[in-house]
């Protein structure tokens, strides 16, 4: 049978468990006709590149399908007709890959990556921001004048 993976977008509003819902729905019609979900895997809420339908994030989630061809059709048009998804695209591919997707790899590196030292800072140079430079600048306009009596238009005496 053929293999398919399957990315859906959900509306913002509703919760994971409604999303995995639909995931559900979706597992139901594939192993009725006979197919199996090999892999499934939630992204959670993310932001969109645009607004799509009013909404500006949606939740993500990843089907690995091994079915026929009638069972991805009748999945496709069911997804089209439930109002809760926002987007969904279907891809044939080659073999489903059983490790983690690149989103969830991501986000594991993200959480394992220490905060605190990020490294050496950058001497400041000629493209710096100007925040560490040096106070002792020779130029004229960065010089403070002396005060003297002259100044002192006031006639203070």
């Amino acid at each position: 049978m053929p293999l398919y993976e399957t990315v859906l977008i959900a509306r913002n509003d509703l919760t994971q468990q409604q999303v995995e819902s639909i995931g559900d729905q979706i597992s139901s019609i594939i192993t009725e006709a006979g197919g199996e979900v090999k892999k499934r895997e939630y992204w959670g809420l993310r932001g969109l590149a645009y607004r799509i339908k009013k909404n500006r994030k949606g939740h993500y989630m990843l089907l690995g399908l091994d079915c026929p061809v009638a069972a991805e059709q009748e999945a496709a048009r069911q997804l089209g007709l439930n109002e809760d998804v926002l987007r969904h695209m279907t891809l044939r591919i080659e073999a489903i890959d059983e490790a983690p997707s690149a989103i969830l790899a991501k986000r594991g590196d993200d959480r394992e990556r220490d905060r605190g030292f990020r490294g050496p800072r950058p001497p400041a140079g000629r493209f710096s921001s100007g925040r560490g430079r040096d106070r002792n600048d020779d130029r004229e306009e960065y010089r403070a004048r002396p005060r003297d009596e002259s100044d002192n238009a006031g006639g203070e005496e």
